[in-house]
């Protein structure tokens, strides 16, 4: 054998034709081909109209200048149903705020379109006069929802904010919500609300609102039977308004709010709702969420909870002594949920006990600058079972003791709720 010889015939690569060149390119030349390029102007109405919705006021407006088809779009009605006036003014807020002449072109061309409104408003006089100034212009508009978003304690004039509300109460025939915070609103500017707006009023929210009386509120009551969702001042809750909401009359309410607050302590006398009223509530809505928030100082609790009251969820903004939750687990059988901000140096295992026994529908509780032995809050979970959908409790809150330490308290807690359960922890900076 030949050097260099072997019994293999060696491959031979012939160089391919030009046809076949020419079609291997093209092979390459349309795998690596991009997709055609979308027309952003040829997109479905419906799906620039959702595009836009999300888009701030601003940038709607300049995404109408892109074609002819996106200012048909920003021009469409049902785009401006819903919209929110922001007027914060940049020297006190910092906030963007609408542009004076895009609010202008939006009354002018959407007037008539507008049925969900809400104004964000900040505590300068210029902000107010804004507020005021649009609401006088509303009076070709079918408005169904409508909201004053304070970001601070406004300084509204009382004249001309009430004058200018009142035009939209008298030229709204179908409002339905309506949410009023730090404003001054009074008991006639009510009863034009009333008188024109009766049949289809479902939510008010009203809080801060001085010029209101419990007269003017019971008014509503009285003529509103549609009324759903009531939100108050506590010192504008009386029997005669729980009586009025409990007549045959009347739809079933779904929630009631009550914020019971005192900037002046000690200065502020708080009234007591007798149990029939409240008894008379429940039974014409059983369903009724009562929810009430608590801004006071101890000493000023005196006249809650004395009797039984089905409020279902309570919230405690100030510090509560041991007393006042005793009388909550006495007395609040329709509790569902719990938070307390703070409380003192006691430790709190008899009254949260006494409420696992007594509030059989609580789901939910939370406390912060408490003190709870380990081994009572133990028994209070395992009181409560799976029932607590909701346990929040800050780490420094219990107290170990000779049953249970900070190592043990997860586990056993975990094994009565039916999950996986830590204490809260306080953030580390």
């Amino acid at each position: 054998m030949k050097r260099g010889r072997t019994g293999l015939k060696p491959k031979c690569h012939a160089f391919p034709s030009q046809e076949g060149r020419a079609k291997r390119q093209k092979r390459v030349a349309s795998g690596f081909a991009m997709a055609p390029v979308e027309d952003w102007g040829n997109l479905p109405h419906h799906v620039v109209l959702q595009i836009f919705q999300h888009l701030s006021l601003v940038d709607r407006a300049r995404a109408s200048s892109v074609c002819r088809c996106w200012n048909d779009v920003f021009h469409t009605p049902d785009l401006w149903r819903r919209f929110e006036f922001e007027l914060n003014q940049p020297a006190t807020s910092y906030l963007r705020s609408t542009h004076p002449d895009l609010i202008q072109q939006i009354i002018k061309k959407h007037a008539q379109h507008l049925q969900y409104v809400s104004f964000k408003v900040d505590s300068c006089t210029e902000s107010a006069e804004a507020a005021c100034d649009i609401l006088s212009q509303l009076v070709n508009c079918t408005i169904k929802t409508l909201g004053l978003i304070s970001t601070a304690r406004p300084s509204f004039m009382d004249d001309h904010f009430v004058s200018a509300l009142t035009v939209v109460f008298v030229n709204s025939k179908s409002l339905s919500s309506i949410k009023i915070d730090d404003t001054p609103v009074d008991d006639p500017s009510l009863k034009v609300l009333v008188a024109n707006n009766s049949d289809t009023l479902k939510l008010l929210k009203m809080s801060s609102c001085p010029h209101v009386s419990p007269a003017g509120i019971l008014c509503v009551a009285d003529q509103c039977h549609g009324l759903r969702e009531l939100a108050l001042n506590y010192h504008l809750l009386s029997d005669e308004l729980l009586l009025a909401l409990s007549s045959e009359k009347h739809v079933h309410l779904e929630h009631l709010r009550i914020d019971v607050v005192s900037e002046n302590p000690g200065q502020t006398q708080f009234h007591t709702i007798k149990r029939s009223s409240w008894e008379a509530l429940v039974r014409h809505s059983p369903k009724v969420n009562i929810v009430m928030y608590f801004f006071l100082y101890e000493e000023e609790f005196q006249p809650f909870f004395c009797d039984e009251t089905p409020v279902t969820h309570l919230y405690f903004g100030r510090a509560v002594s041991k007393e006042m939750l005793g009388r909550i687990g006495l007395n609040c059988p329709r509790l569902v949920e719990l938070v307390v901000c703070a409380n003192g140096l006691e430790p709190l295992d008899e009254e949260l006990i006494c409420i696992a026994e007594r509030c059989k529908s609580l789901t939910a509780i939370g406390l912060g600058e408490c003190e709870v032995t380990c081994s009572g809050f133990v028994e209070f979970v395992k009181m409560c079972g799976g029932r607590l959908t909701q346990l929040s409790i800050m780490e420094e809150v219990l107290i170990p003791d000779s049953s249970y330490n900070m190592e043990q308290i997860h586990s056993e807690v975990s094994k009565h709720l039916g999950r996986m359960w830590f204490p809260d922890m306080m953030p580390t900076w």
